[in-house]
């Protein structure tokens, strides 16, 4: 997906990190934040040996394409995405800074424990 252009990043999604908190009993507990909201372009995966053992465990791989920038180039596989339109949560597993420098691809996997 590097050749992805504006017009085909038309999905938004949150980009969240897990954030820190003390519980106020003394233990410290993560909870995901939202960090900023970014435009989005998915391609959902359907072939090869691997994404079909995936789907027959009911996750579902999936690459997600954001523009590059200083607040996106900090993502990595601690974060998650969360579709801002209808609130599917998607796991980071593996970030690509594309050839092209103006693309990151997130491989994320939806139905997994985040």
């Amino acid at each position: 997906m590097a050749d992805t252009d504006a017009a085909r990043l038309y999905e938004r999604v949150h980009c969240q990190k897990r954030v820190a908190h003390d519980d106020g009993y003394g233990n410290t507990v993560g909870e995901f934040e939202t960090q900023f909201t970014v435009r989005a372009g998915y391609h959902h995966l359907r072939g090869g040996e691997a994404v079909i053992a995936s789907r027959l465990e009911n996750r579902h791989p999936v690459l997600i394409t954001v523009r590059s920038s200083s607040q996106t180039r900090l993502i990595d596989s601690n974060w998650r995405l969360v579709d801002a339109r209808i609130g599917t949560e998607w796991a980071i597993r593996d970030v690509t800074a594309e050839t092209d420098r103006r693309n990151i691809t997130l491989l994320c996997e939806g139905g997994v424990a985040s």
